[in-house]
């Protein structure tokens, strides 16, 4: 159901394209991509629903608590993330479940949005150690994603956001997925959330190449 609403909503939003270095996605694999706006996520979901891949997300728990969307998320099977409570760990339980099933799991390394108000792009912030320490419970490989853009349709304050996305249908900022190769982490956390971390900063590189955007050129 997200995927559907994502694939229907973003290209009234904005102009997205995407790209891609696998030519297959029958193995089921960690999605990690940067999280730059709130509507980051939307933008991934409908790059991803036109390769044919529906994931399973890792999604803030609090979303669980709006009535009619908690059901949606339920049947859809998407996974709730109680961050910084004794349940954090039970998501990274039910991912790897996902992917023992033979789905897709969508996961955000950076574990929230960044603090800046300007609507640019920048490289991927640190990443928490869920991503390696999924890989490492599943044996699924990491494909990285990197999304550019969507700053351009919701960023910085809340007023300023709701301006943004109430004038994206008539500004229609230029937005583009790029999806990286697959690769193994390896078993020790600290080195595989760095290997993590540079994967997705090359695929966010390449996306934000493919839209002019000066932070990747000086990165």
């Amino acid at each position: 159901m997200l995927s559907r609403i994502a694939a229907i909503l973003v290209p009234s939003l904005g102009r997205m394209t995407t790209s891609a270095e696998l030519s297959s996605f029958e193995t089921p694999g960690i999605l990690v991509a940067n999280h730059t706006s709130p509507a980051d996520p939307g933008v991934v979901l409908a790059a991803l629903r036109r390769l044919g891949i529906e994931p399973a997300v890792l999604a803030t728990a609090g979303l669980w608590r709006v009535p009619v969307l908690r059901n949606l998320l339920d049947r859809d099977g998407h996974v709730p993330v109680h961050r910084r409570t004794a349940r954090a760990a039970d998501a990274l339980v039910l991912a790897a479940a996902a992917l023992r099933a033979g789905r897709h799991v969508l996961i955000y390394g950076e574990g929230g949005l960044p603090e800046r108000r300007d609507a640019g792009e920048a490289a991927p912030g640190p990443f928490r150690s869920g991503p390696a320490r999924l890989a490492a419970a599943s044996g699924a490989p990491l494909i990285p994603i990197g999304q550019a853009g969507a700053r351009r349709i919701v960023s910085g304050s809340g007023t300023k956001q709701l301006a943004g996305l109430l004038t994206a249908p008539i500004r229609r900022p230029r937005l583009h997925v790029h999806i990286g190769a697959p690769l193994i982490l390896p078993t020790e956390i600290d080195a595989a959330s760095v290997l993590a971390h540079r994967a997705v900063t090359a695929a966010w590189r390449t996306a934000a190449l493919r839209l002019g955007e000066p932070a990747a050129r000086a990165a």
